[in-house]
């Protein structure tokens, strides 16, 4: 027969009928990518026609057909008994003696170039794998650390039986396919030393919402399959696209992972790896540098575009990466399209709305944007397997490819371990249920039985609710919804729903609030990290300490933590505007912070007080606001994201917008130096009656309408004995409302709204409409209703 050995770089995705999608994925890279600069070891794969002799030769397809054809794959008992029964029979059949001597001949091959015994991983490939429809990745084994001839021969074997897993077997059994039409190739790569370092897994798209112009990376340390198994929580990054093309370094955001364990070499054993625990300094340490990460994302961008062209279709691309810890090189040891994302619609809108929160019970990182709930199994090893009955939500410490037969039983998913690309998540998303990983301690917070609530649906933080609350499922065909004419904006002040919400009809974002990010994503005071003596509070001055580890220099922990907030959001609706309204705490909101109360006066009305615009240039807070700027700059300067604007809010005088303009500029952010606007937002009486004079400061007028409906009605909206008479509609908050949209157009000026009023009453976006306004900017609950009621005008 022809050669039953292939080289990598002999090899392209052409060959994936004798290779198998893996190996010929390697091959495709090796002899494409490698002259891009991206590492890739050399290795090579056996064919699958070697796998066919070796089954005809032992007598193993009559077994195949006897014990499989047929077979009821959701009785648990009869699967494991008859894939147990041929598994056992193909690891007693020795390989054809001229097979088992090319690949001895391949492996020397491989030691002249890389040393006597080279250490290699040895990895099943099947012949029908990474197809659009179906990813057969993760369904059969790897074996890491082989050496030597004979046990280079075991591990072929042992792939080879690993195509009869009870995981594989379900699953081609679901997806239709014969249990004979699949071959199996192994390929035989050498090892990256990450046991000495670090390895991980990327994404060329995001794994929840599907937004493509970012890369996911993950990484831990040891080698990779700790984060592909979920063993560890390992570190989070996410890299922005178009403006890494432009040379820029768009790190959007950067998380910490537990890292507890990592995967290393046994020394002197049986067995090839172990896991041992990560000393505490080194877990708290990022695994990558910055320009690490962003040599990743560099090439997750080539390997994405070399696949998009060879296929001629968009393909985002799984990757997996490590790190030589001998070289400190970096390399890609595996690619393949990514299938969940490439089969859904992307005309059609699913959201799910958590209509009442309860209790929360624990917290991890969410797997989609789903919402699930039923009783709880805690399941604690494959033994148990059986005990999960269907709309259960399956509670365990974490999956491996063993669970997969019956996960699809399970309503949602909580495991203790595991990040965004572990066995749980990846297996969770093709199924289409909801997921939440690494939550620490869901085994023990929850007990079988618990009736829980599991909520993906609120952006990249999960929660598991005590409780079935109530939940709301929405459909919608973005092709069915009319567009108005007047642009509708969004208003965003979570990160972590950017990415999902961006799928919204919008023109961009009217109003994304500093104020969100601050409190959940910095939790600080900026004045407590400029002048730290000044904290006497014990606690805030801990957790201060907890926070800003790893900085020399406190205050980067403010400006990288905010910056990194409104990055997201300008990245999620990139080239779109996005305007980020500068910091409108009131005092007592400030003093809230970690350290505020150090630096905050205590006033008898916060609302009228010392906020906004005020508080820019006063020597009380300036220092503060520096680090806003910075913050704005990295944006913009060191990202690239330059469609972000700025908004000054409660600028009560046209001599404080002055000395706002002049602030920002001593502070690098000039009006107009590469695009920069900059809006004020109309939300005080003042704004309307100097509306020229405003006019000539700023770019443009946002209207505050809940800001402006208290100070013309004179009503404070959270008094319970007044408040019924907030509302802005009244006539004279209308005539306000239209009186400085008619001073804005005479200006030559823009002006939208950010208000409340649009959101909730689709006649005030109407009446706005009426009056000529340039965009109006909706919460994202009330996008959809509004421009069907503003298409009907």
């Amino acid at each position: 027969m022809a050669t039953r050995i292939r080289w990598f770089d002999d090899l392209g995705m052409g060959d994936v009928p004798i290779v198998g999608g893996k190996n010929a994925s390697l091959g495709e890279m090796r002899q494409s990518l490698t002259p891009l600069g991206i590492r890739v070891p050399d290795g090579f794969a056996t064919t699958a026609d070697a796998y066919r002799e070796f089954l005809r030769s032992g007598g193993l397809e009559s077994l195949i057909d006897r014990e499989l054809t047929g077979l009821d794959v959701d009785d648990i008992d009869r699967l494991r008994a008859a894939g147990r029964r041929v598994r056992e029979a193909i690891l007693a059949t020795e390989l054809p003696s001229a097979f088992a001597d090319e690949i001895v001949t391949a492996y020397r091959r491989l030691e002249e170039q890389y040393g006597p015994s080279c250490d290699v991983a040895v990895r099943s490939s099947a012949t029908a794998e990474d197809l659009p429809e179906a990813s057969f990745a993760g369904q059969q084994e790897t074996y890491l650390n082989i050496h030597g001839a004979s046990m280079l021969l075991d591990a072929v074997r042992r792939c080879f039986a690993s195509l009869f897993t009870d995981r594989a077997i379900v699953y081609r059994a679901h997806r239709g396919f014969d249990h004979r039409q699949v071959a199996l190739s192994v390929g035989v790569q050498k090892m990256v030393r990450s046991d000495l370092s670090v390895a991980g897994v990327m994404f060329s798209i995001d794994t929840e919402t599907g937004f493509r112009n970012a890369v996911l990376i993950t990484g831990a340390y040891g080698l990779g399959e700790s984060v592909v198994q979920g063993t560890v929580s390992p570190d989070e990054f996410y890299v922005f696209k178009p403006t890494l093309s432009e040379g820029r370094r768009p790190i959007l955001q950067r998380k910490l992972g537990s890292k507890e364990f990592k995967l290393v070499y046994e020394e002197g054993g049986t067995r090839q790896v172990r896991s041992v625990p990560v000393p505490p300094e080194q877990r708290e340490r990022f695994v990558l540098s910055d320009d690490e990460i962003l040599t990743l994302a560099r090439w997750a961008v080539k390997v994405e575009a070399h696949y998009s062209a060879l296929r001629g279709q968009p393909t985002p691309m799984d990757i997996e990466w490590a790190r030589d810890g001998i070289s400190g090189d970096l390399f890609l040891v595996q690619a393949r399209p990514e299938t969940v994302h490439a089969q859904r619609d992307p005309l059609v809108l699913e959201r799910f709305i958590l209509e009442q929160r309860g209790e929360v019970i624990v917290t991890g990182r969410s797997v989609g944007e789903k919402i699930g709930q039923g009783r709880a199994r805690v399941i604690r090893s494959t033994a148990e397997l059986d005990h999960l009955q269907d709309g259960e939500v399956l509670v365990t410490e974490m999956t491996d490819p063993d669970w997969e037969p019956v996960m699809k039983r399970a309503a949602a998913v909580v495991t203790d371990r595991g990040g965004r690309t572990c066995h749980a998540a990846i297996v969770s998303r093709e199924l289409g249920i909801p997921a939440i990983v690494g939550t620490g301690t869901g085994t023990s917070a929850i007990a079988t039985g618990d009736e829980i609530t599991v909520s993906c649906a609120e952006g990249e933080e999960g929660f598991v609710y005590r409780g079935l609350l109530p939940v709301r499922r929405e459909r919608t065909s973005l092709a069915d919804v009319p567009v108005p004419k007047t642009p509708i904006m969004l208003n965003v002040g979570n990160p972590a729903e950017a990415f999902s919400l961006s799928f919204l009809p919008n023109s961009g974002v009217g109003l994304a609030r500093l104020e969100f990010i601050i409190s959940t994503h910095v939790r600080t005071h900026p004045l407590a990290l400029v002048h730290p003596e000044r904290v006497t509070n014990r606690e805030h001055r801990r957790e201060i300490d907890r926070l800003t580890r790893g900085y020399a220099d406190r205050t980067r922990y403010f400006v990288d933590r905010l910056a990194e907030g409104v990055a997201m959001i300008a990245a999620a609706f990139w080239p779109k505007d996005v305007i980020v309204r500068l910091s409108d705490f009131k005092s007592n909101e400030y003093a809230n912070l970690l350290g505020g109360e150090a630096f905050e006066p205590k006033e008898e009305n916060p609302m009228l007080g010392f906020r906004g615009a005020s508080r820019y240039y006063d020597e009380r807070y300036r220092e503060g606001f520096a680090l806003e700027c910075r913050a704005m700059r990295k944006v913009r300067d060191e990202m690239g994201l330059e469609n972000v604007k700025l908004m000054v809010p409660f600028c009560r005088t046209v001599e404080e917008g002055r000395r706002v303009m002049a602030e920002l500029e001593a502070n690098g952010l000039r009006r107009g130096e590469r695009g920069l606007e900059v809006y004020v937002m109309c939300e005080i009486p003042s704004n309307v009656i100097l509306a020229r004079e405003f006019a000539g400061l700023f770019d443009g007028f946002s209207i505050g309408s809940n800001d402006l409906t208290q100070l013309v009605l004179g009503v404070d909206r959270d008094s319970d004995l007044v408040a019924h008479l907030f509302d802005e509609r009244n006539p004279a908050v209308r005539e306000m409302v239209a009186q400085v949209i008619r001073a804005a157009k005479a200006a030559g000026r823009k002006i939208g709204i950010c208000g409340q009023a649009p959101s909730d009453y689709p006649e005030f976006a109407q009446f706005l409409v009426a009056e000529g306004i340039d965009s109006i900017s909706l919460n994202p609950d009330s996008v959809l209703k509004t421009m069907e009621a503003l298409a009907k005008m």
